[in-house]
């Protein structure tokens, strides 16, 4: 009776237990009012050792201790090793992802994308490495087969034993269950020892346990336990195949600047500025001053401005981006989109678009997360609350500014994850000047830190725009938005301390050399 009061709190407190909280242990004994059968799958596995799954089935008119009862259903949760390190490793992981949505084997969360040292055979290239939570109604061999067979349809050869690959799929767990076969070992092997696969399993569920027989040793502690190593671990977020990934953890890593280029009549600083004549002249400047992404947007979300219609939007939007991609000095450069409608981020996908930055996350479009997950490309989740038009008012932060964006920027990740946007392909953006007036903004730039290193938010990359807003002029005095040349040079350089990975400036060339400087003194 012991052993099965011990099995159930252990499977029943687990099915609905959160993969970010410590799931209770229930210390009450079973209750004589409880009605339960246990059921005991016997599998014989072909040469393996024989596997106990023990199910409980609890009746209408009573629950289980823990409160799930009826929890447990054909759909199992499974957590699959992603690698990669031969061709376009990134591209090989998302075709990966595809094939086991298209198999029913539903992707509901990835890591982040960690790039890593080789380990066992070191003659070979650097991988990426990752994982993911799927749910599937298929038994642990069934779903071996089917990832081994997605590997060998995406022409994997397995010529070594741990050497190069274009793709690499293994169940790491698999529900709690615990299997011995000789082709399936569950928990994975080596869990406890490989922080690229550590490193993936602590962002989805920190708070689990590996081993269901060792329910105290969680994965977070054996991430912990492990010694440092000499080069530690980065995150790797793509851009473009021409622009080199972001590494959020990398010390040493070089800032990129984002130019602003507004094709709009009203936007604060820049409205009316850029015209057909002049565009090209603009985009060439751009990129002699250092850019390596430029940021198009056809929609102002300056307050007090009208809202362009999405024809009017794509009218002003499509034909710098065909622009940029039809000169030879700009074939390198990344495009982004900056709006929030899903209708206008297709069509500039579709044109040569390469981020969607969104400075609702979402929020104002209620296609646009699905449309991010569609398409597939990064994309920039910004902190805003409101409209434009209502957001200057909705600036109370009673329970100070760092934990409120970081608690409403998860909410953001949760929503984009849930629906299909992969881990790897989000950057962050606190929002200076977008529900934060005056003070608030210095908190932001100076607690920036703080707010990279929330728990949740950890090695995602981020992106930083204050050039020339309005709390700069109000500082030193600058009325004119294209006079605050300085004071935005100052915030740069912040922001490059702080840790942005991108920061998106209108001055690219003065901006180009602030942020060589600043990357010189902070990122070596």
């Amino acid at each position: 009776m012991r052993l099965l009061t011990t099995s159930l709190r252990a499977w029943g407190c687990h099915a609905r237990a959160s993969p970010f909280a410590v799931p209770p242990l229930n210390t009450k004994p079973i209750s004589s009012s409880f009605s339960f059968s246990l059921s005991r799958r016997r599998t014989y596995l072909s040469r393996g050792t024989f596997t106990m799954a023990q199910s409980f089935a609890t009746s209408q008119s009573s629950a289980a201790p823990c409160g799930c009862a009826g929890a447990r259903t054909s759909k199992r949760t499974a957590y699959v090793a992603l690698g990669s390190n031969l061709g376009d490793r990134v591209a090989m992981i998302e075709q990966a992802c595809r094939e086991m949505d298209a198999r029913g084997i539903k992707v509901k969360r990835t890591s982040s994308l960690w790039e890593t040292e080789p380990m066992y055979v070191l003659d070979q290239d650097r991988f990426v490495n990752g994982a993911c939570e799927v749910e599937t109604d298929l038994e642990p061999l069934p779903l071996l087969d089917q990832l081994q067979d997605i590997e060998k349809s995406m022409g994997r050869q397995k010529l070594i034993d741990k050497g190069p690959r274009n793709i690499d799929l293994d169940i790491l767990l698999y529900e709690n269950e615990k299997i011995d076969h000789e082709r399936l070992k569950i928990p994975h092997i080596g869990i406890a020892e490989r922080e690229f696969v550590l490193r993936p399993l602590a962002e989805l569920i920190p708070h689990k346990s590996i081993d269901p027989s060792k329910p105290w040793r969680l994965i977070q502690d054996y991430l912990n336990d492990l010694p440092p190593t000499s080069e530690p671990l980065s995150t790797l977020t793509p851009i473009c195949p021409t622009v080199k990934p972001l590494n959020a953890l990398k010390a040493d890593r070089k800032t990129q600047v984002m130019a602003i280029l507004n094709i709009t009549p009203d936007s604060f600083s820049d409205g009316g500025i850029h015209t057909p004549d002049s565009l090209r002249d603009t985009i060439l400047t751009f990129v002699k001053g250092g850019a390596t992404m430029i940021d198009i947007g056809g929609q102002s979300t300056a307050p007090g401005t009208v809202e362009a219609s999405a024809d009017e939007e794509l009218s002003r939007v499509l034909p710098a981006i065909e622009l940029i991609r039809s000169l030879p000095e700009t074939r390198d450069v990344a495009i982004s989109v900056d709006t929030y409608r899903a209708s206008v981020a297709e069509a500039a996908v579709r044109a040569g678009a390469d981020i969607i930055n969104d400075v609702s996350a979402g929020q104002l479009d209620a296609a646009m997360l699905p449309t991010m997950a569609r398409l597939g490309k990064t994309v920039c989740l910004m902190h805003m609350r409101g409209t434009p038009a209502t957001m200057s008012k909705l600036n109370a932060y009673p329970g100070g500014i760092v934990p409120a964006i970081a608690a409403e920027l998860l909410a953001r990740v949760a929503e984009a994850e849930r629906a299909g946007v992969r881990r790897w392909r989000i950057v962050l953006d606190p929002g200076l000047g977008f529900a934060k007036v005056g003070e608030q903004n210095l908190a932001v730039l100076r607690h920036f830190d703080e707010l990279r290193r929330w728990p949740g938010l950890e090695g995602l990359p981020w992106l930083l725009g204050s050039s020339r807003k309005s709390f700069i002029g109000k500082i030193t005095g600058v009325p004119k938005p294209m006079d605050r040349v300085f004071g935005t040079a100052a915030t740069v350089a912040a922001a490059v301390q702080g840790g942005a990975d991108i920061v998106r400036v209108h001055d690219v060339v003065e901006m180009g050399q602030v942020v060589k400087m600043a990357d010189a003194i902070w990122r070596y």
